[in-house]
């Protein structure tokens, strides 16, 4: 038994890495200021001897005995991260600070929930851990994107400098149960649209590609690489590899939601990547780790989690 720390612990992906740590039989401290995290996506653990749920924002320092830290805390779709810029990147910037901080204090293994946007629109296809990316310092995801960039720099330099164990994941497109209905990203978008009967909204003519995971693979991603030995601390890409554009993912939505919504079409977001397709060979030779939900089975049960949560 461990005792583990979650930032981010009350988002999409922090709620099912808690409940999975929780099962496993460790003590789980979930961090979260609730920007977009919510409390109804951990409310099955409260009440939990092993579980403690705690309001805080990591742009704070934070002070706690534990073994391992996962740093999730940063909001992740456009909409809400374009929606206070400053307050993005001090999240990504100055709580990996913080958490490295509290890792090198208490000697805990801390892993960085990176992201695939450290390749911004992409030049080298699929993408290898070993790109440096191509991305705009400037625009209007930059908050994120290079945020994030920094926040690798900082676990870099702390585990050269401090020998703080560290373990880098860089997240590619996931979605599941627990995505807010209303945080912009493709996934959800699709699916509200599509069980409203509303039009399905595609930016440009569709044609972006994008590989899609299913949460429980990631979590499973996470765990593995947490487990390896300190020599191996990434960035490790996690993702799908299957790529798809996204207006066929809008037309797999549309047929298992037996929608009868139309496509409308709108200009391409400032500095969308064109395409997005992750190179796992190094977490399937350090981690034996692939993904096991391809696209149709992980959409079936977003769906039914959607369909519960607007019917």
């Amino acid at each position: 038994m461990k005792r583990i720390l979650v930032t981010g612990g009350a988002g999409f992906i922090g709620s099912h890495l808690c409940t999975r740590l929780i099962n496993e039989g460790n003590d789980v401290i979930c961090l979260d200021n609730f920007f977009t995290g919510s409390k109804d996506n951990v409310l099955h653990l409260i009440g939990n001897p092993r579980f403690e749920l705690v309001r805080h924002d990591v742009i704070n320092p934070f002070h706690a005995e534990v073994d391992e830290i996962y740093n999730l805390a940063c909001p992740a779709s456009p909409i809400h991260y374009q929606y206070n810029a400053i307050k993005t990147i001090k999240t990504s910037v100055m709580g990996a600070i913080n958490m490295l901080g509290l890792a090198k204090r208490v000697n805990a293994k801390i892993l960085q929930a990176s992201t695939s946007e450290i390749y911004g629109d992409p030049e080298i296809h699929p993408q290898t851990e070993s790109y440096w990316g191509n991305v705009n310092p400037i625009g209007v995801r930059s908050c994120y994107d290079e945020g994030k960039r920094c926040a690798e720099t900082l676990f870099v330099d702390y585990h050269r400098q401090n020998g703080v164990r560290i373990k880098i994941v860089r997240i590619f497109n996931t979605y599941g149960p627990n995505m807010h209905p209303n945080d912009g990203r493709v996934v959800s978008n699709f699916i509200v649209q599509a069980l409203k009967g509303e039009p399905i909204t595609l930016y440009g003519e569709g044609t972006q590609t994008r590989s899609f995971q299913y949460v429980d693979d990631l979590v499973e991603g996470f765990i593995r690489l947490m487990a390896t030995d300190d020599s191996v601390t990434g960035p490790v890409n996690i993702g799908n590899p299957n790529e798809f554009t996204i207006k066929e993912l809008a037309q797999r939505v549309v047929k298992l939601t037996n929608s009868k919504s139309e496509f409308i079409y709108k200009d391409l977001p400032k500095d969308d990547p064109k395409q997005r397709q992750p190179n796992i060979s190094l977490a399937k030779g350090l981690l034996g780790w692939e993904p096991k939900i391809q696209l149709e089975e992980g959409l079936t049960k977003t769906i039914e989690y959607f369909r519960n949560k607007i019917m």
